[in-house]
């Protein structure tokens, strides 16, 4: 079922787009609404021929474009953009109901983390581990956009993501439920290994750079590091995030 118009593309509608194949894939089986597919002509390997052949199960119109007209609007589109309406966050008490929670809760709070390209990845690695959700600031914060979903090759369809007010506050609400907070940080007081995660637990990771605020720190039970011996004294977010998830993903599954 396609549609080969000649509509102008608006460029102006990148929170409301998603590019590339997976990605595409993930949001065509996920359920939310698509407005519009545009695919680049000549495309004709096996992900973009899943793609026309969900598009046709779900009645969702395609049109086949120039690939100079996908190139004006995203540089990395793989030959594919789904237009779609804005991803709807949840909310905390969504997110920390007692029917969400899974036997073993683990939340992720991301300290202002503000590259989105680091977003999508921690997104990708929380859906492999069975993150429950992950919350972020409403203010100076990467949001879910077009980056983040193109990153998570499809993970943002199925990671509940919530906007939090203030961070502190949250930790200690959190506390009153039962959540052991544990922070990374590169002076923390103990290897990220000797933790015993087997509790319900809520991790905290900061922003590139500056790492977890000092408030942060404060209100957190546990500080963890990642010990390391090269000249570099830091890790990216996502790979740090990615080792405590997993870390913490093998002691339950022992």
């Amino acid at each position: 079922m396609s549609n080969k118009n000649n509509s102008t593309l608006n460029q102006n509608e990148e929170n409301d787009i998603i590019v590339g194949r997976n990605s595409v894939v993930e949001l065509l089986k996920s359920g939310r609404k698509i407005n519009r597919l545009v695919i680049a002509e000549g495309s004709r390997d096996k992900t973009i021929q899943k793609i026309i052949s969900l598009a046709r199960e779900n009645q969702i119109i395609f049109e086949n474009v120039p690939r100079a007209r996908l190139d004006k609007i995203h540089s990395n589109h793989q030959g594919v953009i789904a237009y779609t309406t804005p991803i709807e966050y949840s909310t905390l008490e969504e997110i920390t109901a007692p029917s969400a929670l899974s036997p073993k809760p683990l939340i992720l709070l991301l300290d202002e983390l503000e590259d989105p390209h680091n977003f999508g990845a921690i997104l990708r690695t929380a859906d492999a581990v069975g993150v429950n959700g992950v919350l972020i600031p409403k203010r100076r914060s990467v949001s879910l956009n077009a980056t983040v979903a193109k990153t998570s090759a499809g993970a943002i369809e199925y990671v509940k993501v919530a906007q939090i007010n203030n961070v502190a506050q949250t930790i200690k609400n959190l506390r009153e439920k039962n959540f052991w907070i544990v922070g990374s940080d590169a002076e923390g007081t103990i290897n990220y290994n000797q933790v015993d995660y087997k509790k319900p637990i809520v991790l905290v990771i900061g922003s590139e750079g500056k790492g977890l605020r000092r408030l942060t720190k404060e209100n957190c039970d546990e500080l963890v590091k990642i010990p390391m011996i090269g000249k570099i004294n830091s890790l990216n977010a996502s790979v740090a995030a990615a080792i405590l998830m997993y870390e913490i993903f093998n002691q339950r599954n022992k």
